[in-house]
């Protein structure tokens, strides 16, 4: 059994952690369900937004299976935790969603940038988050995404502090992962891309930054919590950040040499 199909069967089973070094080496997705009459609009703004929302995956309407990401992938138990939302509140964080389920809904699959994390780790970077075993911390920015009909709202960023130099090999690795990501969108000064407190992130869990490191922010595929909740949907469903549907897909085959 593959790595990843075992953390599925875990999540399956009601187990509910962060997944950043979970199955390394397969890529994780960041996850968008929508009914089919909003569909067209957010296959559009992923379009329109190719940094924080590259798709991977996606699904038939009513079908929660995406077998190009996995045979046994169900999208409705398959991920860790869940979030529900309706008029852009969040009214539910269940670990499956069977009981929200539609024959209506289109499931959207987004590149991840723990998939770009292996290639940093194996270059001998230190990522912070993992050290620390938490979530990487997310914020909203004053950046503006591409608007699809009533898809509209903040660019949403993960931030990794690093060395210069770092950070410089940083930019080099990730940019051959355009599919999940791609180089980072901004380095250090975070009050210029409208983040006021950086010890306080919108999304996931606060790292230190040692005095010799500069925060380095990538596009993040929680951007659409943030247009979800800015447009006020009526109903959509997404994965809890940091917590990710984990594929069969190898993050080697999303690297442009």
């Amino acid at each position: 059994m593959l790595p990843s199909e075992q953390a599925r069967r875990d999540f399956r089973a009601g187990k509910s952690v962060t997944t950043s070094n979970i199955a390394n080496g397969f890529v994780q997705g960041n996850l968008a369900i929508l009914p089919e009459k909003l569909a067209g609009a957010f296959h559009r703004f992923c379009q329109l937004n190719p940094k924080p929302c590259p798709i991977i995956g996606m699904s038939e309407v009513g079908d929660p299976r995406i077998p190009a990401l996995g045979l046994d992938l169900d999208i409705r138990t398959d991920v860790p935790r869940y979030r529900v939302w309706r008029d852009g509140e969040i009214v539910d964080e269940p670990t499956d969603i069977m009981a929200h389920w539609r024959d209506d809904l289109v499931a959207f699959v987004l590149g991840c940038s723990f998939s770009f994390e292996e290639a940093l780790m194996e270059d001998g970077i230190s990522l912070r988050h993992i050290e620390h075993k938490v979530r990487v911390p997310m914020y909203r920015t004053n950046v503006a995404c591409t608007s699809s009909g009533p898809f509209e709202g903040p660019l949403v960023v993960s931030m990794r502090p690093l060395k210069p130099a770092d950070a410089i090999r940083a930019v080099q690795i990730t940019s051959r992962y355009p599919a999940v990501h791609g180089a980072p969108v901004h380095l250090g000064h975070p009050q210029s891309i409208g983040i006021k407190d950086i010890g306080k992130p919108d999304y996931g869990d606060p790292v230190p930054i040692a005095a010799d490191e500069i925060p380095v922010f990538w596009a993040c595929g929680v951007t659409p919590q943030a247009v979800i909740a800015n447009a006020k949907v009526p109903f959509a469903i997404t994965h809890s950040p940091g917590l990710m549907l984990v594929t069969d897909l190898r993050n080697k085959q999303f690297a442009v040499i």
